[in-house]
């Protein structure tokens, strides 16, 4: 009756209880059940819920916040690659202009510059996945078309003849 009644889990409200993320889809006296973005629906049991720490992503408003990843090489202008994913994620009909999407410099890595473009959504319902997707593709086809690099990893592999080996 407590999640009923204090209303901090609504039905439409896309949670997090601890492995099981989806949409809020049943309330009843002894459970709730989660649908995930799979089809996947999990019933838990509602003491879980008064009793464990469950992220509501759509308690205050609908707004989520999604990622997209990309490493670059070490030779790209960085201040056009930045401001290229900030347009990028402006031109998407989804993504929200407030709060502006936020490309960043995460680290330098092995292979080339990690860079994550950190945008908002205010529709989760109609899916988080297919955006990051159309977004990377986006990235793709815009990255080739400037030149900009995506690196691969590469490694050296150095081979050491003992002397004492013999030759095949």
């Amino acid at each position: 009756f407590i999640v009923l009644l204090d209303r901090s889990v609504r039905l439409g409200d896309w949670v997090t209880a601890g492995e099981h993320y989806g949409e809020v889809k049943r309330i009843t006296t002894r459970y709730t059940v989660v649908r995930s973005a799979a089809g996947v629906e999990a019933i838990i049991p509602n003491d879980t819920l008064v009793t464990s720490t469950i992220l509501n992503h759509t308690y205050g408003d609908t707004q989520q916040r999604l990622n997209a990843k990309v490493c670059v090489a070490y030779s790209s202008d960085l201040p056009k690659v930045l401001e290229l994913l900030r347009q990028i994620a402006l031109r998407h009909p989804r993504v929200l202009q407030s709060p502006e999407p936020l490309p960043l410099v995460m680290a330098l890595g092995d292979n080339g510059v990690e860079l994550e473009l950190a945008f908002w959504i205010d529709d989760p319902e109609r899916g988080r996945l297919n955006v990051a997707s159309e977004i990377h593709l986006d990235i793709l086809r815009e990255f080739r078309a400037q030149g900009i690099e995506i690196p691969a990893p590469q490694r050296e592999v150095f081979v050491h003849r003992s002397p004492t080996a013999s030759a095949i």
